[in-house]
């Protein structure tokens, strides 16, 4: 049986003040339409017959259950505009489309509802800390206006310190901020949660919208990450590089290391938008180094039949091969162990001893990656979400996402999408086409009862 979720968004309070922006209500008046707490999609779309073309009585559920509130513009909103002090902070690492969203948020604010204290929270949860002592930033249409030409972030980033809820929100308190947008990764919004729960126990009436960064795009439910797509081309132009490299040389190996932490979604997506990987290593399929099946006689398989191969590595795959510290980062996050250059090594070593000439190049281009302005579809979508992330919390939603789901604007529940990250399905479509695109062997593993130990949670969600 599919299962349903409870896809219900919390508000504040009832809505009651008519919005300042002029929509409309009436179809065929050439005007943009409010949206409604009544518009929904449905969230599962995918039906299985039976061998009759029959439907099962488990697949056809409540239409009143499964439903996603979709996001935009409310006719009646929750705060006086005038009374409004809103605060942004971005978040966790870099990740091309923070200036973009930024921008978005401050410019419908601004200039659609008329507000007119807009605070930038400088490098993260930490620009709440009193240690820091960092000032706020004063956010205008014409601070904003040029950042997104740019990568980075203007308000500064930072990992950590979303656990200190009590004297974050101490600080949100003493700012009188009405409404809070967090910009920032799974571990970012975890805090947020956190914070707006705190909020909420303070009887506080502040509205905790997340807009959900992750280059990874592991987050569940959620279509696509800002950022993504910016970081698969940037990540190409990259393996394009290591492909000539490698076919100018005898026996030449384009070695490229790629985010993924858990997620194997960039290097996936970079494998068949380049046309030139051989070999696509991710977190969610592991795979043995020697062996009969085993990754490196494939590669020399691959040298002996075409002289030269291309391999990407998400940075999170084969960690079962290399020694665990066991230490965390400043998100919470396992430290991993370099399997880059783990391989690069390895490879090495494996050709010397078998005395075949080899000419490896290996190339992290993570950092210049994370820090790349964004492409026209990123900047494109980073708009739509911040201006959808601005009409949730003019409207009192809280303790929610802003995202994309089968094509269309709507809002999350934080608890709900931070409950596990999402991974690229071994058994999905999208993975079964990357592998008609690199050739790789299915599956580059000598003893299958090893696969038992793989988590079903490294399945995914449906592709």
């Amino acid at each position: 049986m599919k299962k349903v979720y409870d896809f219900t968004i919390s508000t504040l309070g009832e809505s009651k003040i008519p919005s300042p922006i002029g929509l409309s209500e009436t179809n065929g008046d050439f005007i943009p339409n409010f949206v409604s707490d009544n518009e929904f999609i449905r969230y599962s779309i995918d039906i299985d017959t039976d061998s009759n073309g029959e439907i099962s009585d488990d697949q056809c559920m409540d239409v009143s259950k499964d439903l996603v509130l979709k996001a935009g513009p409310r006719k009646m909103i929750y705060f006086h505009p005038r009374h409004v002090h809103a605060g942004i902070c971005t978040c966790g690492g870099l990740c091309p489309g923070l200036n973009d969203v930024i921008r978005s948020v401050v410019r419908t604010l601004w200039n659609r509802y008329g507000v007119r204290r807009i605070s930038g929270i400088r490098y993260g949860f930490k620009g709440f800390l009193p240690e820091y002592n960092f000032d706020t930033i004063p956010l205008t249409p014409d601070v904003v206006d040029n950042c997104h030409k740019t990568g980075g972030s203007i308000l500064g980033t930072s990992r950590g310190a979303g656990t200190r809820t009590t004297e974050i929100v101490d600080a949100i308190e003493g700012l009188n901020l009405n409404m809070f947008f967090v910009v920032g990764g799974d571990g970012t919004q975890h805090g947020a949660l956190e914070i707006a729960e705190e909020i909420q126990r303070r009887n506080l009436k502040v509205s905790v919208i997340g807009i959900p960064k992750t280059v990874d795009n592991d987050f569940m439910f959620i279509q696509k990450s800002f950022g993504f797509d910016t970081a698969v081309g940037e990540a190409t132009s990259a393996v394009s590089a290591a492909h000539m490299e490698a076919s100018s040389h005898i026996n030449g190996i384009g070695l490229v290391k790629l985010m993924g932490r858990e997620s194997g979604f960039i290097a996936t997506a970079t494998a068949m938008a380049s046309h030139e990987v051989n070999f696509c290593l991710i977190p969610e399929v592991p795979f043995d180094l020697d062996g009969e099946n085993g990754f490196l006689h494939a590669l020399e398989e691959r040298l002996n039949r075409r002289h030269h191969a291309v391999i990407i590595v998400a940075e999170g795959a084969g960690q079962d091969l290399l020694v665990s510290t066991g230490e965390k980062d400043a998100s919470g996050n396992t430290k991993l162990g370099d399997i880059g250059a783990f391989l690069r090594d390895k490879i090495d070593a494996y050709f010397k001893k078998k005395k075949i000439h080899i000419n490896l190049k290996y190339i992290d281009p993570s950092y210049q990656i994370r820090s790349a302005p964004t492409a026209p579809v990123d900047s494109i979508y980073c708009e739509r979400l911040g201006d959808n992330a601005a009409h949730a919390a003019m409207a009192g939603k809280t303790k929610c996402l802003v995202g994309r789901v089968h094509n269309r604007y709507v809002l999350l529940p934080m608890h709900l999408v931070i409950q596990r990250r999402n991974k690229v399905n071994p058994e999905g479509a999208m993975w079964r086409d990357a592998m008609d695109a690199t050739g790789q062997p299915i599956l580059m593993i000598n003893d299958l009862s090893r696969l038992n130990d793989v988590c079903n949670e490294n399945l995914g969600m449906p592709d």
